[in-house]
C-alpha cells in the first residue's frame, strides 16, 4: 500500500485500529518508486488528453501505478477507469 492508500483510510480508524487492521490483513506501507510516480503522471496527461471534461484526479492514477509497480493487483469497487489506463492491473472487486 503506497501514501494516497494510507492517507485516505486513516481518517477511518484510531492510530491502535489502524495498526492493527494493516497488522491483521497482512499489509505493508510500500513507499512510491519514482517509476510508479513517473507513470501515474504520463497516465494522468493521457487521460486528460482523451477526456478533457472529466474528473478524476491524479490521486487515483498514483495508486493504480503504485499497484501496478508493486503487486500488478489492486482492490477496488467500481472502478473501471484502472481497466483502462492500466490495462496489465489486475482489478479486484471485493463486493
Amino acid at each position: 500500500m503506497g501514501e494516497c492508500v494510507l492517507a485516505e483510510i486513516t481518517p477511518a480508524l484510531s492510530q491502535s485500529n489502524l495498526k492493527h487492521f494493516l497488522d491483521d490483513w497482512k499489509i505493508q506501507f510500500l513507499p512510491s518508486t519514482s517509476a510508479s510516480a513517473t507513470m501515474a503522471g504520463q497516465m494522468f496527461r493521457t487521460y486528460l488528453e482523451r477526456q478533457p471534461g472529466e474528473k478524476r484526479v491524479l490521486p487515483d492514477f498514483l495508486i493504480g501505478a503504485h499497484a501496478l509497480h508493486h503487486t500488478g493487483r489492486l482492490l477496488a469497487r467500481d472502478r473501471r477507469y484502472f481497466r483502462d489506463h492500466f490495462s496489465k492491473l489486475t482489478v479486484i472487486d471485493p463486493s
